[in-house]
């Protein structure tokens, strides 16, 4: 049984690092071909070995109190783990989170899961689809339920197979459910996007329409349906009262130039090949994208034609733009780095506070003249074992007046809430985090995803299920009198203009 302790000082012991990009994440799926190659941590593969002297350090470590011991969980003392609900039926790795009223939607490459969430301390499993396909990034908005799939299968049904992108008549893409009845969901209808979909971004359109932001990325020569240059995003038109009519209606050039070129000319940052995620401020008309080994600053005030604001690079400390987030005031954005790509074990002191860290930018300027003009790193100073991923993901805003406020997994770095409120010297306030799932090799596991709503944490982990916490901070107790109809994390809301 997993033992629960509050905080305890964690001295700041030297671990290693593993070797380059090793134990990539191993899932349940059969799937091994996408046409759009998700990032390597979220592809199976197989995982890294880890040496003896490594392992011998990490018991250390363990024995010395300065990381918990095998699946021990440690937090500081303002949060509160209130509960844990193991996977059910769908075994494969948990991926993002939307919320909505009283429900939580969980993908999974295996599927969704959907969450009654009215009692947090007791969330109980309301249904559980099966519809496999790489990695079920998950969205909500009213009736409808968005689900991505990144992996080539044989068809768009939720019984396909997995199938080889060099074939014509493989499909990926973006599926759509019909979640008016929660306990019996219904697929309803589906579109074919170039390279697939690994992520996706819901735009509103009044209430006749919703757009969908597909981001994807990494083409190749041999696939029909994802040849170079992917150089922008799909962005499909669904007609909320009838979304079996959803279809693409452009294809926006975001890197007209190509975007970065990776290596040789930027060793160890990727190529730009299209984006990873997208976050949308509809209250504002801006969104920024997070595209490989580019950040994007554009407006969305036309939807269905964004227009590029600013583009900015690091090509000294990040190598994987992954996702972004926006404060409250719209004048910064935090982008995250999956250094790694989500298989290596990068919290440690050989690889340090600034490579895999989080980018602060402020937003200065007006209208088209804005610049993101970076600020400093934010990275979690808890090292890991050599045995354990850890990356910056999936976060979301803490809504407090006056401060910026943002919760955050890290895979096996755990769950952090940090306050950038001053860009140039943010602060961890509040943690939570499982030991190593074992020591003998590098295993992919932790949350992919941690998000504020109405008044909790909600996490999806990718190996143990479903975790619910609680802060009791009154830096962040303000945000307990926000209360939202609908989160998905990516459309970040006005939280306050209600």
């Amino acid at each position: 049984m997993t033992s629960l302790h509050t905080t305890r000082v964690r001295r700041r012991r030297r671990l290693g690092a593993v070797a380059a990009a090793a134990g990539l994440l191993a899932t349940l799926l059969t799937a091994t071909t996408a046409a759009a190659t998700p990032d390597p941590g979220d592809a199976p593969a197989e995982r890294g070995s880890v040496t003896k002297s490594e392992q011998a350090e990490a018991r250390a470590a363990i024995t010395g109190g300065d990381i918990p011991g095998v699946d021990e969980i440690v937090h500081s003392s303002n949060i509160k783990h209130l509960t844990n609900v193991p996977k059910g039926a769908l075994k494969g790795t948990n991926t993002d989170l939307a919320f909505q009223g009283k429900y939580a939607y969980v993908g999974n490459y295996d599927g969704f899961v959907i969450y009654d969430i009215s009692k947090p301390k007791k969330p109980k499993t309301v249904a559980q689809v099966l519809c496999p396909g790489s990695q079920n990034d998950i969205s909500v908005s009213g009736n409808l339920l968005f689900l991505s799939t990144d992996s080539s299968r044989s068809d768009d049904s939720c019984s396909s197979t997995s199938q080889p992108a060099t074939e014509k008549s493989s499909w990926e893409g973006m599926k759509i459910f019909d979640v008016s009845n929660k306990r019996q969901p219904k697929y309803i209808a589906a579109v074919e996007t170039a390279c697939g979909s690994h992520t996706h971004t819901l735009v509103p359109d009044g209430k006749k329409n919703v757009y969908v932001y597909v981001s994807s990325y990494a083409p190749h020569e041999t696939f029909p349906d994802c040849k170079p240059p992917h150089d922008g995003i799909s962005i499909i038109k669904v007609p909320v009262k009838a979304p079996q009519k959803a279809r693409i209606v452009n294809f926006p050039v975001l890197f007209p130039d190509g975007g970065n070129p990776g290596a040789p000319e930027n060793p160890g940052v990727s190529k730009t090949t299209g984006c990873h995620d997208i976050t949308v401020l509809p209250s504002k008309d801006l969104a920024a994208g997070a595209c490989m080994g580019d950040g994007l600053l554009f407006s969305i005030e036309d939807p269905e034609h964004p227009k590029i604001i600013d583009r900015v690079q690091d090509n000294v400390n990040f190598a994987f733009w992954h996702s972004a987030t926006f404060n409250q005031g719209a004048n910064k954005v935090v982008f995250t780095d999956e250094l790694g790509g989500g298989g290596a074990a990068t919290c440690n002191e050989e690889i340090g506070p600034e490579r895999g860290a989080d980018g602060i930018y402020d937003i200065v300027g007006k209208g088209d003249k804005r610049k993101l003009v970076f600020r400093s790193y934010f990275k979690i100073d808890r090292h890991q074992a050599d045995a354990e991923v850890c990356v910056a993901h999936n976060g979301s805003i803490i809504p407090v007046k006056g401060r910026d406020l943002m919760v955050q997994a890290w895979y096996q770095g755990g769950i952090s809430v940090w306050d950038f409120t001053n860009s140039a010297k943010p602060e961890e306030i509040a943690f939570f985090e499982r030991g190593p799932v074992t020591l003998d090799q590098v295993t992919t596991a932790g949350p992919w995803s941690a998000y504020y709503y109405n008044g909790h944490i909600y996490s999806s982990d990718i190996a143990k299920g479903f975790d619910v916490l609680k802060l009791e901070d009154r830096r962040t107790d303000p945000a307990e009198r926000v209360e939202l109809d609908e989160l998905n994390a990516q459309t970040q809301p006005d939280y306050f203009d209600r």
